[in-house]
């Protein structure tokens, strides 16, 4: 589908895969960042949509769970060229973060995860995190009884240590907005939707919403029945992607949970990839191509890598599909985004538990590393310093100072 406006020929899944390429490969700064990059090349140059279509599907994947830049990426590619044209545009943009990653774990093999400058990798994760949370909970937790719910979510996810604790929070989150934050949804008034004049909800839509809810069930008890690290790293990974409300960074709890949680991985390697990420043009969810070439399944590493990365994708894309059909209906439902407001709010509460336990706790072991710390949050904050710089800056410090 095409919006509108005058529109250039469509090249077809291979010309998205091009364009996304080219994005996967410069667009760094996180998920704002790679919004306002997609609004330049496929609104103001390209034209393939109007500026009321593009409003709906950043709308849209903010909605949703999931990485928003990606989902926003697939969700262009699905209007511009179909089911082929959308999962040629997450791969274009992925494609370049996850092979360095895949690399950065193998490199790791050969790396002592406790030299001085992978500590400055860890600090670089302290200043990011700390930055995510300041900036979600002034937007997600406004208020008493939002900061209530994140506070009470930190105290269980630090109290209660496994791996589905954070399911459990977030569902808390979900019934909690749903019976008490009606009035603090912020609906969507009705406006012509330019985005679904042309896709129709059909066997495609209802067959991805079908397949998320049965993966969820399903994949767990696989993991259970057969008891193979890779059927659990599946599952795991699933399950944190579908999962991941209010932003990328919320991955990183999740994931820490589903790995350094499990024991596959020390907490040292976890954080040196997180840091690593920061680093990187296109998604921070390729950070599970890192660690699941780390946990190595089936013994072939990158397969492990590839594995994960497809596992913590999948349901955010299959979402999109299901959701895009029906989203004028769904924006406009008072219960959905009181429902979300209280996720939002856990997660954050979730976040912070995480900044605490490991990310704080493995980087900040002395007063030279907490200067690092506080130095680079208000890089972050107030010089808006990019995150690929900072973690190059902790870096190259930390094999000087520490």
């Amino acid at each position: 589908m095409a919006s509108k406006n005058k529109t250039t020929s469509d090249g077809g899944a291979w010309e998205s895969f091009v364009v996304f390429l080219r994005l996967g490969l410069t667009s760094f700064g996180g998920p704002v960042a790679h919004l306002g990059f997609f609004r330049e090349v496929f609104v103001a140059r390209r034209q393939w949509l109007d500026e009321q279509a593009y409003a709906d599907l950043v709308a849209l994947c903010q909605f949703l769970p999931g990485p928003a830049s990606s989902q926003v990426g697939f969700a262009i590619g699905y209007i511009r060229s179909g089911l082929t044209g959308a999962f040629a545009a997450w791969l274009g943009f992925t494609l370049p973060s996850a092979v360095i990653m895949i690399g950065c774990a193998y490199g790791l093999a050969f790396v002592d995860t406790g030299a001085s400058w992978i500590h400055g990798l860890k600090i670089a994760a302290v200043a990011v995190v700390a930055h995510a949370i300041w900036g979600m909970a002034g937007k997600l937790c406004p208020d008493l009884s939002r900061a209530c719910l994140a506070i009470m979510a930190a105290v269980i996810v630090t109290l209660i240590s496994t791996a589905w604790i954070q399911a459990a929070v977030i569902a808390m989150g979900l019934f909690i907005g749903w019976i008490f934050f009606q009035n603090k949804a912020a609906v969507t008034p009705f406006v012509a939707n330019r985005v679904n004049s042309n896709i129709r909800s059909g066997w495609q839509a209802h067959s991805a919403l079908l397949l998320v809810g049965v993966a969820f069930i399903l994949l767990p008890i696989l993991a259970w029945w057969q008891s193979d690290l890779w059927w659990q790293m599946i599952a795991g990974f699933y399950q944190a992607g579908l999962l991941v409300f209010g932003g990328g960074h919320v991955v990183l709890p999740l994931l820490e949970a589903q790995t350094v949680g499990r024991g596959w991985m020390s907490a040292d390697s976890f954080l040196a990839g997180y840091g690593a990420a920061q680093a990187l043009p296109g998604p921070l969810f390729t950070l599970a191509a890192y660690l699941g070439t780390v946990i190595n399944p089936l013994g072939w590493g990158w397969f492990g890598g590839v594995l994960a990365l497809i596992a913590i994708l999948i349901p955010s894309m299959l979402l999109v599909i299901g959701t895009l059909p029906h989203w004028d209906h769904l924006r406009r439902m008072p219960t959905a985004q009181a429902a979300l407001t209280g996720a939002n709010a856990s997660v954050v509460g979730i976040l912070l538990a995480a900044f605490y336990q490991p990310v704080f706790s493995s980087g900040v072991t002395s007063l030279t590393a907490l200067a690092m710390a506080v130095a680079g949050f208000f890089a972050l904050q107030f010089w808006k310093l990019p995150a690929w710089a900072l973690v190059g800056c902790c870096g190259l410090l930390g094999a000087w100072l520490l």
